[in-house]
């Protein structure tokens, strides 16, 4: 099947702008992701992602990833389609006893993706391939903007060749803000 190309990027609005759970919409309304707890007790927390904007029966029930951290917000498991992989192990920092805010990560497409802090003028988080092209990113809302209706002002943006990997990028991005916010090693 062939996709339009709009030649436009994916615009996912944070609705919440909080890691306690959002949603993403494309402002074009061309992708919809929920991000939501699903699990809080002793053992910790899961959140899972649902791609709403899908057309499968069950879209609103059956998530296309799950992510579980420990009780103390430690870094758990991911979890695709029934395959986990430990945390630590599908995002290593870039080099071994480097920056905890540089990450690398193996796509569902087998391709690599290195997520980096604050190396990109306007860019609170950047996602790049193996050859430095910009794939993904999310943006903060900048200070003394206006509050909108509806959203965080933070928005997470996919270049549209991506579209694709709309959640793993949306479940990276949660994993990199997670690990910064709870000065995870």
């Amino acid at each position: 099947m062939q996709r339009t190309l709009y030649y436009q990027p994916y615009f996912l609005e944070d609705r919440t702008g909080r890691l306690s759970g959002s949603e993403f919409v494309d402002i074009h309304d061309r992708v919809r992701l929920s991000y939501r707890c699903t699990r809080r007790d002793a053992r910790g927390t899961q959140y899972c992602i649902f791609e709403l904007s899908s057309p499968r029966d069950d879209a609103y029930t059956r998530p296309v990833i799950a992510l579980e951290f420990g009780p103390n917000n430690e870094l758990g498991t991911i979890t695709f389609g029934g395959a986990y992989t430990g945390l630590d192990m599908y995002l290593p920092k870039v080099t071994p006893g480097g920056t905890t805010r540089h990450r690398t990560f193996t796509g569902q497409n087998g391709q690599r993706y290195r997520w980096s802090y604050r190396t990109h003028e306007d860019h609170e988080w950047t996602c790049v391939d193996n050859a430095d092209n910009v794939v993904a990113f999310y943006n903060l809302k900048i200070p003394g903007e206006p509050p909108y209706p509806n959203s965080s002002g933070c928005m997470l943006t996919v270049e549209e060749l991506y579209g694709d990997m709309s959640c793993e990028f949306l479940a990276t991005c949660i994993l990199m803000r997670h690990i910064v916010t709870y000065g995870i090693q």
